[in-house]
């Protein structure tokens, strides 16, 4: 009997050992998340870049301050399909470029208004030669917006969220209601 315990044993023993390496939450298993979208840390900072434009610091933090880049990639990574993906990123890949061609530099030099008329343009082209950068700027304005407003620093600082809603008082007039302000 006391062999059959100890035969259990070590094959409990030898099974944890054999799931041990496959355990291991170090920075680099948490960089592979975006191992379908083949990200450098350059275009990682090209988004940000981009994202912080969208939504700038002002009186709230700013997209970039909130690392709306990293939703934007796990959202893109995670939710949309291989030919969305690879539309995503040679849109990514091409932003420079595109940035060079219509101001004669690269997207990180500019200053903040060049860079809001750049992602206008880009935006509003109907050239279809620029359709991948025109889509690659819709999905990360819209994951950018998507990201800030339901972030950590969104729902406890500037607007807290309250998963049970306050009492019902039904004596209130609407005039004496203070709108929120979200925007400061």
């Amino acid at each position: 009997m006391k062999r059959r315990d100890a035969l259990r044993s070590l094959a409990l023993l030898t099974g944890g050992l054999v799931l041990v390496p496959s355990c291991d939450f170090s920075k680099e298993d948490i960089l592979s998340a975006y191992q379908n979208l083949e990200v450098t840390p350059s275009l990682k900072q090209l988004l940000a870049n981009i994202a912080d434009t969208i939504i700038p610091a002002g009186n709230l933090k700013g997209a970039a301050d909130i690392e709306v880049q990293d939703f934007i990639l796990v959202m893109v990574n995670d939710c949309m399909e291989k030919e969305a993906q690879q539309t995503f990123m040679s849109g990514l890949k091409g932003f420079e470029d595109f940035s060079k061609k219509s101001t004669g530099n690269k997207f990180g030099k500019l200053v903040q208004e060049q860079k809001e008329t750049l992602i206008l343009e880009g935006l509003a082209t109907e050239d279809e030669s620029q359709k991948t950068i025109k889509d690659f700027l819709q999905t990360t304005k819209r994951f950018t917006i998507q990201g800030f407003m339901v972030s950590e620093y969104m729902q406890t600082e500037v607007k807290p969220y309250s998963l049970i809603p306050g009492d019902y008082k039904g004596d209130v007039l609407i005039a004496d209601l203070k709108p929120e302000r979200i925007n400061g």
